[in-house]
């Protein structure tokens, strides 16, 4: 196996901070949704709505899990720097090699996320049709 430098990890610090804040961004508009649908639901009880906020809460879950495994991921990259600074190659490949599993994690969380926000926009869509 060959060694890899303090620029390997490297690499992946701005892609995990883009996606941390793609993370954050998704989070931030689902929390605000869920705001807005319990102010209606409370003004007006309806099943369509409680779904909705159940389902968004679902997704709110799956993004904490996402930025906890992706956090993870950055946290053993700046860790595996440390060690290849510290002349601890093998170590340190073995924790990059840890990292990107975690990222593997988060990504995959998020394709689960991906498929349960399109499947509540087509139930929506399919309601809409129903209707008219």
């Amino acid at each position: 196996m060959s060694d890899i430098t303090l620029t390997t990890p490297g690499l992946l610090f701005s892609a995990i901070s883009l996606l941390l804040l793609a993370y954050t961004n998704r989070f931030l508009a689902l929390a605000s949704l869920i705001r807005h649908l319990k102010e209606e639901y409370l003004k007006n009880p309806d099943k369509l709505i409680a779904g909705q906020i159940e389902n968004l809460s679902k997704r709110v879950v799956l993004i904490k899990n996402m930025q906890l495994w992706g956090v993870a991921s950055l946290f053993l990259c700046v860790l595996c720097m440390f060690l290849i600074f510290a002349d601890k190659q093998l170590l340190g490949k073995w924790v990059f090699g840890v990292g990107l599993v975690f990222l593997l994690i988060s990504l995959g969380i998020s394709i689960r996320e991906i498929q349960i926000s399109v499947k509540a926009l087509n139930l929506h869509l399919k309601s809409m049709e129903n209707k008219e």
